[in-house]
């Protein structure tokens, strides 16, 4: 079975959930045509809602509600997520994203930042409507690290990186925005938990997303991006002598989440929570 029938077969169980999210993501897109039209089809895209799933599967796992507050904060994660591939598009110079057109392309890059900012006010707006300071520190934070990892890979282009400069990365880029997802959940429930699963599965999502990257187009290397598997083999001409250290490596991270999930109890969401982590492996 493939990744994503797998997948949805995972999440199937709290689709109902995820569907809340994706159902009221465009509610309060409201600007001139046509960009106006352009952003809802990019928000309406087919999609994993991944950070939301992890989310509601973890929250169940727990015993709490998925309740307003919940699909809301999801909400705002995921308009920050789109913000963040607009953004990267212009950054990429890249054409095209899940077989549309990217703004960059049909509007411009001007547009296509200004585009990318609308969308992070309305996730402001949303997460300042929850009244939680804690909440909003957060995603400041979270920002504060997704424009960092940028900026650092910027200045670093064409060069191999440790591979702790890698990881620290692939924190700021990509496993920041999970952590909000989650552990902001869960400051909603009243409780000042915090789990570090988020953080291992968004890891674990980026060195898997590097790797089929090196195995299909090898883009990142087209674009100067030096990742696991050239940090491994020493050389951005032979990626593929460290595919092999590079899986290791993702499994690692796999286990350590999976690892984070022993203080649940072993109810049907933890098993279908361990499902999706382990699916990271499946390639």
């Amino acid at each position: 079975m493939s990744f994503q029938n797998k997948y949805f077969e995972i999440t199937s169980i709290i689709q109902k959930d995820i569907n809340n999210v994706k159902n009221n993501l465009i509610a309060d897109i409201d600007i001139q045509e046509p960009l106006q039209s352009k952003l809802l089809n990019i928000l309406n895209a087919p999609s994993k809602h991944i950070r939301a799933a992890i989310t509601f599967l973890y929250l169940k796992a727990l015993g709490k509600e998925i309740n307003k507050n919940q699909i809301l904060l999801q909400i705002a994660v995921e308009l920050v997520h789109n913000a963040s591939l607009i953004h990267d598009d212009v950054i990429d110079e890249c054409s095209t994203r899940r077989e549309q057109k990217t703004l960059n392309n049909e509007f411009e890059n001007k547009l296509a930042v200004i585009s990318g900012d609308y969308l992070i006010s309305i996730a402001l707006k949303k997460i300042c409507s929850l009244n939680s300071i804690k909440l909003i520190e957060l995603f400041a934070q979270t920002l504060d690290k997704m424009c960092q990892g940028e900026i650092n890979q910027h200045f670093t282009r064409f060069q191999i990186p440790t591979l702790d400069e890698y990881i620290k990365k692939s924190e700021q880029k990509t496993a920041a925005l999970f952590e909000t997802a989650l552990n902001g959940a869960l400051l909603l429930t009243g409780e000042d938990n915090h789990s570090e699963f988020a953080k291992n599965f968004g890891i674990a999502f980026q060195i898997r997303d590097d790797l089929i990257n090196i195995k299909t187009t090898k883009s990142d290397i087209k674009d100067g991006v030096y990742t696991a598997p050239i940090i491994f083999s020493g050389d951005c001409n032979i990626p593929d002598k460290g595919i092999e250290k590079t899986v290791l490596l993702l499994n690692n991270f796999v286990n350590k989440a999976i690892k984070n999930l022993e203080n649940l109890e072993n109810n049907i969401y933890t098993k279908k929570l361990r499902e999706l982590t382990e699916l990271l492996t499946n390639e």
